[in-house]
């Protein structure tokens, strides 16, 4: 409840703040769908959150925030690192989540 209440107050501080479009997060110890749902799930429960992608082949965690919001780098950090994975890059782009989902599966295609 307490970390809820944390998420939900960064996420009002921060709804002032220029929108931030795509934040893309380089994440090492993503290994399987069981680690993808629960990032997942963390990252949603920020106010400010609009959509996550999780790709396993790239590493790579992809958060949009609603519109006139940001998530603060160090917020992102926390909630990952928390859950047990380690942050390694984090970079705002203007690519859409569907840019980066279709990049995603060609990454998986290619690999196979």
């Amino acid at each position: 409840m307490h970390k809820k209440l944390l998420l939900a107050l960064a996420g009002l501080l921060a709804a002032g703040a220029a929108s931030a479009a795509t934040i893309e997060m380089k994440v090492h110890g993503l290994v399987c769908g069981f680690c993808a749902q629960g990032i997942e799930k963390i990252l949603r429960e920020n106010p400010a959150t609009d959509g996550v992608i999780v790709s396993l082949e790239n590493k790579l965690v992809v958060v949009t925030t609603r519109q006139g919001t940001d998530i603060p780098d160090a917020d992102l950090t926390r909630a990952i690192t928390e859950a047990g994975y380690c942050v390694k890059s984090i970079t705002r782009t203007s690519r859409t989540l569907e840019q980066v989902r279709k990049e995603s599966l060609q990454a998986a295609n290619n690999a196979k």
